[in-house]
């Protein structure tokens, strides 16, 4: 069995060469660039690089143009998406208005028909009020019955404010 030594330097064939020894360097392989020297020896001419790059604009140019009009299409749509999006959140906004609007409505056409109620009923009392008044006039003189049932009507409508007393009783009817 053979144990693997060192690797070989850069550029130098590891194992038996077809005719070189072993450890000689190869033939063309070195340690410099292979662009080296090159640049010196050549002679770039002005009309191959305007048709070189003429020819890498036709190539792209299309593609960009067409991507380039895709996104200001983009970006237009994003825009008019956006004022969209805007007024919705203004209609949004308008409609919970309207409905705490609509429920301060519904709110005062409770408390109206709550006082239509109390104002037909004070209307009542004050008719039953009046009806007992002519009542106890026409008898002449208000009986201790009439005026208990006064007091209670005067009790239930706190806007009545007189409450009539039951006569005293001389002390000769005694």
């Amino acid at each position: 069995m053979s144990v693997p030594g060192p690797s070989p330097p850069d550029g130098v064939l590891a194992g038996p060469g077809y005719g070189l020894g072993a450890g000689e360097p190869t033939p063309g392989l070195s340690d410099t660039s292979p662009d080296e020297g090159l640049i010196e020896d050549l002679t770039v001419e002005a009309k191959a690089v305007e048709q070189l790059a003429e020819g890498l604009l036709s190539h792209y140019l299309p593609d960009l143009q067409r991507s380039k009009q895709a996104l200001q299409e983009l970006t237009q749509n994003q825009v008019i998406l956006l004022d969209t999006l805007e007024q919705e959140i203004s209609k949004f906004k308008e409609c919970h208005s309207m409905l705490d609007i609509n429920a301060l409505f519904t709110e005062a056409k409770h408390y109206h028909t709550k006082l239509v109620n109390i104002r037909k009923e004070m209307i009542m009392l004050h008719e039953k009020t009046s009806k007992l008044k002519g009542k106890s006039i026409q008898k002449g003189a208000l009986g201790c019955w009439d005026v208990t049932l006064l007091r209670f009507w005067a009790f239930k409508t706190p806007w009545l404010q007189r409450q009539p007393r039951c006569p005293q009783k001389s002390s000769q009817e005694k």
